[in-house]
C-alpha cells in the first residue's frame, strides 16, 4: 500500500513492526523480513556493512539475507563466503532492511522502497538535507553514529569500534612517514633516541593511538580536557599532560566544546610540545560542530623538519591549520601533515568485522522475538536515539539522555551534603602538628616499654619494630603494577622467623624445640616457594 494509505504512525509508546506487513505463511505467522547488504559507492570505501559471520547472526534471528554481488570484495569477503553462510546474492536494495556503512546518496535513496528501513552512518546533526530526503522517501532511518553513550549500548557503538581502528592506523601511518625508529636503541654505531609522540585527546581513538605508539617503544604524552582519563593514559604507557583549567563535564557521553580559558591554556601547552615532539596525533571531535583548532600554522612551523602530524579530524575541518582532507602534504619546514579520512577503511577486514558485529547487536535489540521482524520501541532510549526518521517523519534530535558521567544536580548535591560530610572528614589528612604528636606519643610508649619490660621482651619488640619498618618501605614504596611479583618475593622476609626459630631450637623445653622446628620447616617452604613463583612469573615476560 502507498504511504498515504497507511495513515498516521502509531504513538511512540506502542511497538510496531517496521516496514509494510508481509502476507502470513501457512502456519499463520508473518513471513520473515529480508535484510539486504549493499555495496558501498563512496570513493575509497573498502568496508562492508556485514560479513559472513554477521549473516549467520541475522539468520539466527529469523531473517533472510540477500547480499549485493561484490559487496564484500574490497574487504576480502567473496560472494561464495556469503552464500556458504546462508545468504543469497541478488538485488539488496529491494530488501525490507538495507544495511550500509556510509549514508546513501540521492540516487541510492531513490532505490529504497517505501516502508523500508536503512541502517548506516548518517551524521544526522550535520546533514539535515539527508534526513529530509529519507523522510520524503517514506522510509525509516537508523543512524549508527547516534547510539547513546551508555553502558548497555556499548556493543552497538560503531563510532567507538571505528575510532579504535583509526587510532591504531594513525600510528602506523605516522611511523611509515617518520622513517626512523620509534623505540630507542643503543648500537655499535651510536645511540638512537626514542621518538616522542603527543596525542591530543584521550578518547577511544586517542587511547588506541597511545597504546600503539607505546608498544612501538615511543615516549608518549597525551592531553585531554577530562582529568579522569589520566589513569587510562598511564595504564597504556603514556604520560598525561594536564591543563589546569576547570572544564564542564559531558552529560551524554560525547565530547563537549571547551571553554575559552581552557583553549588559551591548551594553546600554550601545544606550542611547548610542538617544539619538542616528533609526532603529533590529534583526535578532537565535537558531534554536530566543526573540529576544534588545536595547532596553528605557527605551531607547525615550530616543529622540527621530518616531524609528522596525523589529523584524525580532517573530515570535519581538521584540528591542525593547513590540513588537507584525504591527502598528506609537506609544509615549507619539512613537516608532513596527514589528513586521511579513511583510516578505518585502511584495515578493511577488521573494520568490517567489527562494524558488522555492532550492526548485528543493534538488529538483535530490534528483534526481541527472534522472529525475523524488526520492531521499534520508542520507550527504549537506545532505539529512540538511533531512529532519525520513522515512516517518513523526521524524529531527530532525540530527547537528551543523561549518562553516569553527568555532574550531580545542585539539588541532589545539596541533599547529599550531610551524608557525604562524614566520609569527607575521614579522608582529611593529618596536619603536620598531628603527625608529630603521634610520632612523639609512639616514641614515649616505646621508651616506657623498653625501660620497664624484661630484657627478652624488649629485644623481641625491637626486632618486630624493625621488621614492620622494613616491610613498609619494601612493599609500600613499590608501584602497584609490581605488587603481584613483589608479594611473592617479600615472602622471603618471613626468613626472619627462621632466624628466630633457629635461636630457640636448642631450648631446654621440648615444646619450644618442636615449635621451633615446625617454624623453620614452614617458613623455609614459604621462602623457596616465593622465589619459585617469582621466577615463573618473570619468565612470562622474557622473550624466547
Amino acid at each position: 500500500m502507498s504511504a498515504q494509505e497507511q495513515g498516521p504512525p502509531e504513538p511512540p509508546e506502542q511497538q510496531e513492526p517496521v516496514g509494510p506487513p508481509e502476507p502470513p505463511d501457512p502456519s499463520g505467522r508473518p513471513a520473515p523480513q529480508l535484510i539486504g547488504v549493499v555495496a558501498e559507492s563512496a570513493p575509497g570505501e573498502t568496508r562492508v556493512a556485514a560479513v559472513p559471520s554477521t549473516v549467520r547472526q541475522f539468520l539466527g534471528l529469523g531473517y533472510e539475507v540477500v547480499v549485493e554481488s561484490g559487496a564484500g570484495a574490497a574487504s576480502g569477503f567473496g560472494d561464495r563466503e556469503y552464500t556458504d553462510a546462508g545468504a543469497r546474492i541478488g538485488d539488496a536494495w529491494d530488501a525490507d532492511v538495507v544495511l550500509k556503512v556510509n549514508a546513501p546518496s540521492d540516487a541510492e535513496t531513490a532505490r529504497l522502497r517505501a516502508g523500508a528501513t536503512v541502517i548506516a552512518l548518517l551524521t544526522p546533526a550535520q546533514r539535515p538535507e539527508l534526513l529530509r530526503a529519507l523522510a520524503d522517501a517514506s522510509v525509516t532511518a537508523l543512524a549508527l553514529d547516534a547510539v547513546p553513550r551508555i553502558s548497555r549500548a556499548q556493543s552497538m557503538d560503531v563510532l567507538s569500534s571505528m575510532a579504535n581502528i583509526a587510532g591504531y592506523r594513525a600510528v602506523i601511518e605516522a611511523a611509515h612517514v617518520f622513517g626512523r625508529f620509534f623505540t630507542g636503541q643503543v648500537t655499535a654505531a651510536g645511540k638512537v633516541p626514542p621518538a616522542k609522540v603527543l596525542v591530543a585527546g584521550a578518547g577511544v581513538a586517542g587511547l588506541a593511538a597511545i597504546g600503539a605508539a607505546s608498544s612501538l617503544g615511543a615516549v608518549v604524552r597525551a592531553t585531554d580536557p577530562r582529568p579522569e582519563v589520566a589513569d587510562q593514559v598511564k595504564s597504556l604507557g603514556g604520560e598525561y599532560l594536564a591543563v589546569d583549567v576547570a572544564q564542564e563535564a559531558s552529560t551524554d557521553g560525547y565530547a563537549k566544546a571547551t571553554s575559552a580559558d581552557y583553549d588559551r591554556a591548551a594553546a600554550r601547552l601545544y606550542r611547548e610540545q610542538a617544539e619538542d615532539v616528533d609526532i603529533v596525533i590529534t583526535t578532537a571531535l565535537v558531534p554536530g560542530r566543526p573540529a576544534p583548532r588545536l595547532l596553528t600554522a605557527e605551531d607547525v612551523a615550530a616543529m622540527r623538519p621530518g616531524s609528522v602530524i596525523v589529523d584524525m579530524a580532517a573530515a570535519t575541518g581538521g584540528n591542525v591549520e593547513g590540513t588537507v582532507p584525504g591527502r598528506a602534504v609537506v609544509t615549507d619546514n619539512g613537516v608532513t601533515l596527514i589528513g586521511y579520512t579513511d583510516l578505518a577503511s585502511r584495515l578493511p577486514a577488521q573494520a568490517s568485522q567489527l562494524f558488522g558485529r555492532n550492526t548485528a547487536n543493534l538488529v538483535a535489540l530490534l528483534t526481541p522475538g527472534k522472529d525475523g521482524r524488526l520492531t521499534l520501541d520508542f520507550d527504549d532510549v537506545v532505539q529512540r536515539g538511533v531512529t532519525v526518521v520513522r515512516d517518513g517523519e523526521i524524529t531527530w534530535p532525540p530527547p537528551p539522555v543523561t549518562v553516569s558521567a553527568a555532574p550531580t544536580a545542585p539539588a541532589d548535591r545539596a541533599a547529599g551534603d550531610s551524608a557525604a560530610a562524614a566520609p569527607e572528614q575521614e579522608k582529611r589528612r593529618l596536619t603536620t602538628a598531628g603527625r608529630f604528636g603521634l610520632v612523639g606519643l609512639g616514641m614515649a610508649a616505646m621508651f616506657l616499654l623498653v625501660a620497664f619490660a624484661p630484657a627478652q621482651l624488649a629485644s623481641n619488640f625491637t626486632v618486630f619494630a624493625l621488621a614492620v619498618v622494613i616491610g613498609y618501605y619494601v612493599i609500600g614504596k613499590v608501584h602497584h603494577a609490581l605488587h603481584t611479583p613483589l608479594m611473592s618475593v617479600t615472602n622471603a622476609i618471613s626468613g626472619i622467623v627462621v632466624i628466630g626459630a633457629l635461636l630457640q631450637i636448642g631450648h631446654e623445653s621440648r615444646v619450644v624445640t618442636v615449635l621451633s622446628f615446625a617454624a623453620v620447616l614452614l617458613t623455609s617452604v614459604n621462602v623457596f616457594g616465593g622465589f619459585a613463583v617469582t621466577r615463573r612469573m618473570l619468565s612470562m615476560f622474557s622473550k624466547g
